[in-house]
């Protein structure tokens, strides 16, 4: 069975550990899906010069955040890792192994939600955030054969990620945030994957919404797996003052 691709908007790392909306859909949505046999995720919170795949057979639960309650930073999520996984991803992208690795708050943030036990394996695979838009996503479609291997391949980021103008305590999205995420998913529904690798050239709302790129990257990875004709269909889509959480399901 060809496992689905996804984007997951992570959004805070609270989300990890609080009862609410988003985790409540992550958990939904892996009780529906196909179980993979593991994950390979790519995390906006592993940038590196060069790509590299983490190795590692029991990943360390990495806590690269601040100002967050004890709570948060108590968490350990146990999931092996997958070296032969790691070689795999490595074969088909040119990447090179991490042995020493762990899993940041992007891919262990919503797979806590998504596999509390820890049963299933995961990879992550890193951003090169040096290269534009096209080459992740022609770096991408390289792993489009692992979907048909049992590996669920999902990028962890946001559409829309700007926090130097957050508003603590304030719901409201701006209105270009607003505007960028219903941008994003109309093209995607067109199927315009250029211009959404090409994200620099869509204006004033696409540079507020991406001051930088680390977390609307693993978008591309997961558009560039969609096959033609392959459905999309979108869930916790909510913006948020300057964060959107809006994710993607791809074939499933």
């Amino acid at each position: 069975m060809r496992m689905p691709a996804l984007f997951l908007g992570h959004g805070s790392p609270m989300n990890a550990i609080e009862d609410n909306e988003f985790r409540r859909a992550w958990r939904a949505l892996a009780q529906e899906l196909p179980r993979p046999r593991a994950v390979l995720c790519v995390s906006a919170h592993w940038e590196t010069l060069g790509v590299y795949a983490g190795a590692v057979a029991q990943p360390e639960t990495i806590h690269d955040f601040y100002g967050f309650p004890k709570a948060l930073f108590d968490v350990q999520y146990r999931a092996s890792g997958d070296p032969a996984l790691a070689g795999r991803a490595a074969e088909l992208t040119g990447a090179r192994l991490d042995p020493g690795r762990g899993l940041d708050h992007g891919s262990w943030g919503v797979l806590i939600a998504m596999y509390p036990d820890a049963s299933v394996p995961v990879v992550q695979l890193s951003l090169d955030t040096a290269q534009p838009g096209a080459w992740h996503y022609a770096l991408g479609k390289k792993l489009a054969p692992l979907r048909d291997e049992g590996i669920l391949v999902a990028g962890s980021g946001n559409i829309v990620h700007n926090l130097g103008v957050w508003r603590p305590g304030d719901g409201r999205p701006y209105d270009w945030a607003q505007r960028f995420d219903g941008e994003v998913r109309r093209r995607i529904d067109a199927g315009d994957h250029a211009a959404l690798a090409d994200y620099p050239a869509l204006g004033n709302d696409a540079r507020m919404s991406i001051p930088t790129p680390e977390h609307y990257l693993p978008l591309l990875y997961a558009l560039a797996l969609q096959e033609e004709g392959e459905a999309v269909r979108y869930f916790n889509a909510k913006v948020m003052t300057s964060i959107s959480m809006t994710s993607v399901v791809i074939g499933g």
